[in-house]
């Protein structure tokens, strides 16, 4: 199933949060085989080397998922620029570390401001284009947190989890238009998603010593020491975005695919077991 230089040729990517992470890494890929990028982030600045390094075939954007006319500003140049969008990488996020009741109501809005409503923002922009055109690629940038929510990331769960139901059904809804959607779930990986990207709420002290405490002493630690490569992550998206056939959501790296697992056998046992009480609902 890899993809050669010819699978991307010609192909535009729009990818929001291309300074750093799993943006910068799909961009540089994009590039390496022979695609076109339309590397959008909040500082235009922080892109501006990839368009020095491929002119031609970069064009740099700000776009902030926050504010919806810089979504359609950057959308519309680059269907000036390019005449077309083949792909939509949806990667803009940060996370907020922190037990539910720590959060203030503010921090947790700002989180589903940029993962959950920021992505609909940008889907909803290049939905148009996609659909007059009869094709097109969405790839959403979930996690393991979307399908395994971890205590201390409440509100981070609560943003990827509804990214994924919102990104299911939206694969029901533009199937018909010839347009595909690919939910990617990584683990841990050596971005700055642990470090620069992760803000944590003020601590309670009753929380220290439980599962949420330990989370956010963990996250501290793992920052530039994750077991993933992130350009691994984007040669297998690439792959599947140039795939016949792909699965809706894919997880990447092992801790990934062993959590996601772990919880979908935990959900049919529970299942199983309580089955004949939970069918007992009939008039």
């Amino acid at each position: 199933m890899a993809a050669t230089t010819q699978d991307q040729a010609g192909r535009v990517w729009l990818i929001t949060g291309t300074s750093t992470g799993f943006g910068r890494a799909l961009a540089e890929a994009v590039l390496a085989r022979g695609g076109r990028v339309v590397a959008t982030a909040r500082e235009v600045s922080t892109v501006k080397d990839l368009a020095e390094r491929a002119p031609r075939r970069v064009l740099p954007a700000r776009l902030d998922v926050t504010d919806p006319a810089s979504v359609r500003q950057a959308v519309d140049a680059a269907i000036a620029e390019f005449n077309q969008i083949d792909v939509v990488v949806n990667n803009a996020g940060h996370g907020l570390i922190g037990a539910l009741e720590e959060l203030s109501l503010e921090q947790a809005r700002a989180v589903l401001e940029t993962n959950l409503f920021g992505v609909l923002t940008v889907t909803r922009a290049v939905l148009p284009h996609m659909r007059a055109r009869r094709q097109g690629h969405f790839v959403q940038m979930s996690s393991v947190g979307g399908v395994v929510g971890n205590p201390g990331h409440a509100i981070y769960a609560t943003s990827k989890f509804a990214l994924e139901g919102m990104s299911e059904a939206l694969a029901g809804e533009v199937a018909p238009f010839g347009i595909r959607v690919l939910i990617v779930e990584p683990g841990p990986f050596r971005t700055e998603f642990a470090g620069r990207s992760m803000t944590f709420a003020d601590p309670i002290p009753d929380y220290a010593e439980t599962p949420a405490g330990a989370l956010r002493a963990r996250f501290r630690a793992q920052d530039g020491r994750q077991p993933n490569d992130p350009a691994r992550a984007a040669a297998i998206i690439i792959d599947m975005v140039s795939a016949d056939r792909a699965p809706l959501r894919v997880p990447l790296g092992p801790e990934a695919v062993r959590r996601i697992r772990e919880k979908l056998q935990r959900q049919l046992a529970e299942l199983d077991q309580w089955e004949s009480t939970l069918v007992d609902t009939r008039y």
